[in-house]
């Protein structure tokens, strides 16, 4: 398995997406092309996909500054359902605390959904824990 930054949208990347973001949110809107090609501009801005040799999976990544300092944000972790279980989420996410650290970043932060209790064991394997802090959404 080959993990990688994704720096271009294509048309290869708006396909495996358009497969792989349904598995986490069948209700979330794909992504275009262009919409792609502006996440990918932002240098603080990480999409980190694992292919072996397809696209089995993907993270986001967010590096961002704060009065606390340099932070990072990890959202969209997906790995395809036929390739579950053979340590492609923990990968991702370990190159994706890889990133932070070697970035200076003082912490990262994520939210999983409750009924996602595969991703909340590798979470804390992984080092993070559980806050005890609620998380707010506002969908606009």
């Amino acid at each position: 398995m080959q993990i990688a930054r994704v720096t271009q949208a294509d048309d290869e990347l708006v396909a495996s997406l358009a497969s792989l973001l349904p598995q986490l949110n069948p209700k979330a809107p794909l992504p275009t092309r262009d919409d792609l090609a502006v996440m990918l501009a932002s240098p603080s801005t990480y999409l980190l996909m694992a292919r072996d040799p397809d696209t089995v999976g993907t993270l986001t990544l967010t590096l961002f500054h704060t009065l606390v300092g340099l932070q990072g944000r990890i959202n969209t972790v997906i790995v395809d359902a036929a390739a579950r279980g053979r340590g492609i989420g923990e990968t991702l996410t370990r190159e994706a605390v890889r990133i932070c650290r070697d970035a200076g970043a003082r912490r990262i932060t994520l939210s999983s959904r409750l009924d996602r209790e595969p991703a909340h064991r590798m979470y804390l394997r992984v080092g993070f824990e559980l806050t005890g802090s609620r998380q707010f959404h506002l969908m606009l």
